[in-house]
């Protein structure tokens, strides 16, 4: 299901593209030529961004048909084609940019994060993302993550209590900070406390808080971390963590590794639209 906001995106995609029209195709081809084309993954790659790719085509002009070879959250191999495509070869040439740019990076995401579920994998450990996602891009990216092998964390700043250094700061005191949070927050709401200290760690066990996340500590300060925790509470680990650390990180206590980087950082995926070579008649 593609929600009315990846409509927009389109949209405003398309617009921000070819919202004068495609000057040099319009030049090179009559209104009645048509072609067939392929989208090919040019490396290997999770695929994610499909349906999405396939929508711009389709809003770009309604006489495009569209055959998915493959499916959203599959590993593709290189060379192997995702997306069947025929109709008119000015509309194919307009839409073909703003398609893979959705396809490239949502794969891109869901490639690199299966990088990271495989890291982890047989520890128990789930690996989730953040929010830093591509503004407007959000519930795609997040989306791709999935793909991916990995989990999502909070979506929105009203899903769940998350008590940063600033919150903290502000407040006076993590005590203060989480009994605020206590008396707004609704009952199923889970308050979260971000400490970097072993001493914040034991003020947010004294607060009460259900779960603690430990920010840019080595695993050994993790561990230690666990210790004084003790089964209170659930245990995140967040900050710098990369995919090759990743698993020096999946520590036994340890339930979430929050990996920023699964958004931010992901490198396209490598995909392309070949146009078909009309056949000449001699």
């Amino acid at each position: 299901m593609i929600p009315p906001s990846t409509d927009t995106l389109i949209d405003l995609a398309l617009q921000e593209d070819a919202g004068l029209g495609d000057l040099t195709s319009r030049a090179i081809f009559p209104p009645g030529h048509r072609s067939s084309a392929v989208i090919e993954a040019k490396q290997d790659l999770i695929l994610c961004g499909i349906s999405v790719a396939a929508r711009v085509f389709e809003r770009v002009d309604g006489l495009i048909r569209t055959r998915q070879a493959a499916s959203d959250g599959t590993h593709v191999r290189a060379g192997s084609a995702v997306l069947r495509l025929s109709g008119p070869t000015v509309s194919l040439l307009t839409a073909e940019r703003t398609a893979l740019n959705f396809l490239q990076r949502l794969s891109g995401i869901a490639t690199f994060s299966r990088y990271f579920s495989g890291a982890v994998k047989g520890s128990g450990v789930r690996i989730v993302d953040t929010r830093k996602t591509t503004p407007g891009f959000r519930y795609l990216e997040k989306y791709a993550v999935r793909c991916g092998g990995c989990f999502n964390h909070r979506s929105s700043l009203g899903e769940h209590v998350l008590i940063k250094d600033n919150h903290i700061d502000a407040a006076g005191s993590l005590g203060l900070a989480v009994k605020a949070c206590r008396r707004a927050a609704p009952h199923t709401a889970r308050v979260e406390v971000e400490t970097r200290t072993l001493a914040q760690v034991r003020k947010a066990c004294e607060a009460g808080a259900d779960v603690i996340l430990l920010d840019n500590m080595t695993p050994k300060e993790v561990e230690a971390a666990v210790a004084v925790i003790g089964g209170r509470a659930i245990v995140e680990v967040s900050g710098g963590i990369r995919l090759d650390t990743v698993r020096s990180f999946a520590l036994p206590g340890v339930s979430v590794i929050s990996v920023g980087s699964l958004t931010h950082s992901a490198p396209a995926a490598d995909l392309s639209l070949e146009v078909k070579p009309k056949k000449v008649r001699r």
